[in-house]
């Protein structure tokens, strides 16, 4: 099971700045960059990238990429899962400490765990490395001072998540590899779709997530997104992003599912829903009572590559176990 700096590595940001948080840190939660203005990916007939190639990346930064890149480090699990799905394992030589999927990820050279290793990333010459909202801008602004390509992604939608999937093809050309990927995302998406589409708004059940001790997260991060598209009314709607949660409120709102992350425990061995059960008050709220507390693989939910509609789905059955199979 995860500690609670193990948890840090799921390429969330906002979820990062909880976790330190929850270990006695007074960081919290700040503003992440904006999704990566990226252009429609052009595909061709055959399906091949023409370079040189431009896009704009989330830092606002113009990348011009004149080739398919050979040497790929990716500095987030994510990222990597992302490029691994493409067919990318022969040009991926650097990854971060907590990449664990797919298997393969884990015996690349480590450039990165609680800190980037800029010396390993200079050594290894790299055609690109590729971040995510983790990655902060001095690091960003320190690669690039090292004449180093770096592009970084940023998705707050599921949307978001596929156009970014569909930008790897591009820049790699690995554009016929990337749309299987993003054929089978959507065909995840239309499953819950059509398993929750005639549910009333009477019927649609009220859900509340914690994903690190204390913190839920609201609108504008596509956990959100994937309650409301699984059918779910989030409790936690009104705040934006993540946020420390306010007990009183989530009790009043007396949520009929709770979810969180399975693999997170404290220093005592808790569990979250462990956690959740010993708080006064909470043995009021409905989910607790009908036992509606599931556990969800957090990489599933917490990483936005091309697993997170497995997660999506996850996230229907657990909130509609009878529709959703």
């Amino acid at each position: 099971m995860k500690t609670w700096n193990k948890i840090w590595a799921t390429g969330l940001l906002a979820l990062t700045l909880a976790l330190t948080a929850g270990c006695g840190s007074t960081a919290t939660p700040t503003k992440s960059t904006e999704p990566a203005k990226q252009e429609t990916p052009v595909v061709q007939d055959s399906a091949k990238t023409t370079y040189p190639l431009t896009l704009t990346d989330a830092t606002g930064e113009s990348v011009t990429f004149d080739k398919a890149p050979a040497k790929i480090i990716s500095l987030a699990p994510s990222e990597t899962e992302s490029l691994f799905a493409i067919g990318l394992d022969q040009e991926i030589v650097g990854v971060t400490e907590y990449d664990d999927y797919p298997a393969a990820a884990k015996s690349k050279p480590k450039m990165s765990g609680m800190k980037v290793n800029m010396e390993s990333i200079v050594a290894a010459q790299p055609d690109v490395v590729f971040v995510a909202a983790l990655t902060d801008a001095e690091t960003i602004k320190n690669l690039r001072a090292q004449k180093i390509k770096v592009y970084q992604f940023n998705p707050k939608t599921l949307d978001d998540v596929t156009k970014d999937i569909e930008v790897y093809g591009q820049i790699t050309d690995h554009q016929a590899q990337a749309k299987k990927v993003t054929d089978k995302m959507a065909a995840d998406r239309l499953q819950v779709k059509e398993a929750v589409k005639s549910l009333t708004p009477e019927q649609k059940k009220k859900v509340y997530i914690e994903f690190s001790p204390g913190w839920t997260v609201g609108k504008g991060e596509f956990m959100d997104e994937m309650i409301t598209e699984a059918g779910g009314v989030n409790v936690a709607s009104d705040i934006k992003g993540w946020a420390a949660i306010n007990e009183e409120n989530i009790i009043k709102s007396n949520p009929d599912v709770i979810l969180y992350a399975k693999s997170v425990v404290n220093d005592k061995n808790e569990t979250i829903a462990d956690i959740i059960k010993a708080r006064s008050g909470w043995n009021q709220i409905k989910a607790i009572k009908d036992n509606r507390i599931v556990a969800l693989d957090d990489n599933l939910l917490s990483r936005p590559g091309p697993r997170v509609t497995e997660g999506l789905l996850e996230v229907a059955k657990a909130i509609y176990p009878d529709l959703v199979k």
